[in-house]
C-alpha cells in the first residue's frame, strides 16, 4: 500500500463517481442486477464489502425486501437453495472466504458477484462491475463507495423507492468535491481534534454503520493508528465505559435520535469530539458539506473525510 497513491485515489473520486451515475443512468435494471423483487438474498464480504453489505440488508429490509448481510468467512448461513441469491462482494474478485461462500452456493442458489476486477474467475451466475478503477493505492476507497452505490441501485431496482438515485450520486460526487477543494479549511482542526495518544473513535447511526466502520478501517490500514467504529445507540452500551479512562478522541456522524445521549456522556467526561453533517453541542468543530442533509448523499460523501484524515496522518510517517 502507497501513501501518496491513496490520497490520488481519493482525489479522483468525484469524476469517478460522476462516471459511475453515468453508467447506471444508462443502464437498464437487467443490465446490471439479475434480480428480482420476490428473491430471497444474501449479501456476503469481509471487510469494507460486509460494511456496505450489512448496511444495505438493513435497507433492504426496511423497504420489505427478504435480505441479509453475513461475514463470508462464516461458517454456515442459509443452505443452497434455488430460491436464493447469493450476492458475493468482493473489489479484487480475490477474496478467499468470498469465493468459498460463492463456491458452496454455485450451482444450487444463484450466485452473483459484485466486483472490481473484470478479469476475476469466479464461481458465479452473473458479474456486476464496480467501475471504480485500478485504485494505486492499494486501499479499496473508490471501491467501497462504489459497492454502496451498486447496492443501492440493486434497491432502486427491487423496490422503487431512490427514483433520484442518478441524481443523488451525481450530488454525491459534487460534495466530494468540495469537501477535497475546501480541505486546507477542515482538516487542521480535524487533525487537532482527533489526534490523540489513545486513538480515534467513529460513530454514525444504524443507517450509515458502515461510514463509521470503514473510516475506522482507513485509520488502522494506512497510518497504522488505534481507531474503532460504532453504532450511536450502541456506543452508548458498549464503549461509552472509554470516555472515563482514556484521552478519548471522536468523530460522530450526525443524525442519530441518540447523538444528544453520546454527546452527554462525552461532555461530562470532557471527550474531544467533532461533528460531520450536523450540529452537536460542545463539539470541537463541525463539518458541514453541500447535500450532508441526504442520507443517500452522506453515505456515499462523508466517508471521504476520515480517509483524507488518514492519508495525511500516513503521509506524515513517512
Amino acid at each position: 500500500m502507497k501513501a501518496a497513491e491513496f490520497l490520488t485515489d481519493l482525489e479522483a473520486k468525484p469524476a469517478m463517481l460522476h462516471a459511475l451515475a453515468d453508467t447506471l443512468g444508462a443502464a437498464s435494471e437487467s443490465e446490471v442486477w439479475p434480480i428480482a423483487r420476490g428473491d430471497r438474498l444474501l449479501l456476503a464480504g469481509m471487510g469494507s464489502s460486509w460494511f456496505a453489505a450489512e448496511t444495505t440488508a438493513r435497507r433492504l429490509r426496511r423497504a420489505g425486501v427478504h435480505a441479509v448481510a453475513e461475514m463470508a468467512s462464516v461458517e454456515a448461513s442459509y443452505p443452497p437453495d434455488p430460491r436464493l441469491v447469493v450476492v458475493g462482494i468482493s473489489a479484487n474478485g480475490g477474496s478467499k472466504e468470498t469465493l468459498a461462500l460463492l463456491g458452496q452456493h454455485h450451482g444450487t442458489s444463484r450466485t452473483v458477484a459484485l466486483t472490481n476486477n473484470p478479469d476475476a474467475e469466479l464461481p458465479v451466475d452473473r458479474t456486476v462491475l464496480m467501475h471504480a478503477g485500478r485504485e494505486t493505492g492499494g486501499v479499496a476507497c473508490r471501491s467501497y463507495v462504489h459497492t454502496l452505490a451498486l447496492l443501492l441501485q440493486l434497491e432502486q431496482q427491487l423496490t422503487g423507492g431512490l427514483p433520484d438515485l442518478e441524481a443523488q450520486l451525481h450530488r454525491a460526487a459534487d460534495a466530494a468535491a468540495w469537501l477535497l477543494s475546501q480541505r486546507d479549511e477542515w482538516l487542521p482542526p480535524l487533525q487537532r481534534a482527533l489526534g490523540g495518544p489513545n486513538g480515534t473513535w467513529l460513530l454514525a447511526p444504524a443507517e450509515r454503520l458502515s461510514s463509521a466502520l470503514q473510516g475506522a478501517l482507513m485509520v488502522r490500514e494506512g497510518p497504522r493508528r488505534a481507531a474503532d467504529g460504532c453504532e450511536t445507540g450502541e456506543w452508548n452500551h458498549v464503549d461509552v465505559y472509554l470516555t472515563k479512562t482514556l484521552d478519548y478522541r471522536a468523530l460522530v456522524f450526525t443524525g442519530s435520535r441518540f447523538d444528544g445521549d453520546a454527546v452527554q456522556w462525552m461532555r461530562e467526561r470532557r471527550s474531544t469530539f467533532v461533528a460531520v453533517g450536523g450540529q452537536l453541542h460542545g463539539a470541537a468543530y463541525e463539518l458541514r458539506y453541500p447535500g450532508d442533509d441526504d442520507p443517500v448523499v452522506a453515505l456515499l460523501t462523508e466517508i471521504l473525510i476520515p480517509e483524507v484524515l488518514a492519508a495525511i496522518w500516513w503521509l506524515s510517517r513517512k
